[in-house]
């Protein structure tokens, strides 16, 4: 369609600006051209009212309370906002121990269904019950971001090699995507991250496990394959890039409609400003959350200064917001 072909273009830009590996970690040889316009499509596809499931928490600070990073949550919520703008349901799930914060994160949208699901230790017989009704009866559409995805010898792993299940921090909520492919195949899953040892890069696990920029690839390269990818230099600018990309299918589909909405209007109503993003990022860190690279509670991300994502989402909004 000639519509989503000009929007095609938008997004390959988009795609590019989140992949220039700005942490100088590897992540650019992680990439699948393509996958965040497949991803955006599916995302833009689904049918009115359904079921968006957001899987996300990297308990990476292990001995602080909480464990949360800053990388995750803006990205979550900037997901989950462009669920509800499209009109459907969104639930939010994530461990006990990052539960503070992601609710501190989504405060500014309180339809937001939180499921929070204790460390796999603690799973009780109703967690597991609650887990698969989930996945099979609450989940058109799955999509995770940041999120700790187990390595091949089933635990979850920071970038240094840290074992966070043996520190009692990860839930097993890695199931919901095993439990909805075998009940309901249908159902896609659409994962972003910036590392490797995110739940979904299990599609790229070849390219972790020999990349030279990432240390201990073969030990915490995570082993679940996603159905699209979105790698990017932060995982918080993947969802980012994944707003902006439902944006310009959306506003090339509604020139062919005569409700005609402006293109800053779909911006706006889809991806988040930059001063949503302050007040959020603050919000977190009031919480507690960390720095998951500098281990600081400050409003920094992945090391970098909050303005450098700032400005990764100027140039993605405007990408969308320039006229061909």
């Amino acid at each position: 369609m000639l519509t989503q072909q000009e929007a095609k273009v938008k997004i390959t830009a988009i795609e590019s600006i989140i992949g220039t590996d700005a942490g100088d970690r590897g992540m650019k040889a992680l990439i699948v051209p393509g996958d965040l316009y497949k991803a955006a499509v599916t995302f833009t596809s689904l049918q009115p009212n359904s079921n968006v499931t957001i899987l996300s928490g990297f308990p990476c600070c292990v001995d602080k309370i909480p464990p949360t990073e800053t990388d995750g949550p803006p990205g979550a919520i900037s997901i989950a906002k462009t669920a509800l703008a499209l009109g459907h349901k969104v639930n939010l799930v994530t461990d006990e121990c990052n539960e503070i914060v992601f609710r501190a994160a989504a405060a500014k949208l309180p339809t937001i269904h939180f499921e929070i699901f204790p460390a796999e230790k603690d799973m009780t017989d109703s967690d597991e019950n609650r887990m698969k009704n989930l996945a099979n009866e609450q989940c058109d559409l799955i999509i995770s971001c940041e999120r700790a995805g187990p390595a091949k010898d089933g635990a979850c792993y920071t970038m240094r090699g840290i074992n966070m299940n043996e520190k009692g921090l990860i839930a097993p909520i890695h199931k919901i995507v095993d439990i909805a492919r075998e009940t309901r195949p249908e159902v896609k899953y659409i994962a972003i991250g910036d590392g490797g040892n995110e739940l979904g890069m299990g599609k790229v696990i070849e390219k972790i496990r020999n990349n030279d920029k990432i240390m201990n690839g073969d030990k915490i390269g995570a082993v679940t394959v996603s159905d699209y990818l979105i790698a990017s230099s932060v995982s918080n600018w993947g969802g980012y890039a994944l707003s902006a990309a439902c944006a310009a299918i959306e506003n090339e589909k509604s020139k062919h409609l005569d409700d005609v909405m402006e293109t800053k209007d779909w911006v706006d109503k889809l991806v988040p400003t930059e001063d949503e993003e302050i007040q959020l990022l603050k919000r977190c860190v009031d919480q507690g959350c960390r720095d998951g690279v500098t281990g600081k509670m400050e409003m920094t991300v992945d090391g970098m200064p909050l303005e450098t994502s700032l400005e990764c989402l100027r140039r993605i909004r405007q990408t969308v917001l320039k006229e061909d």
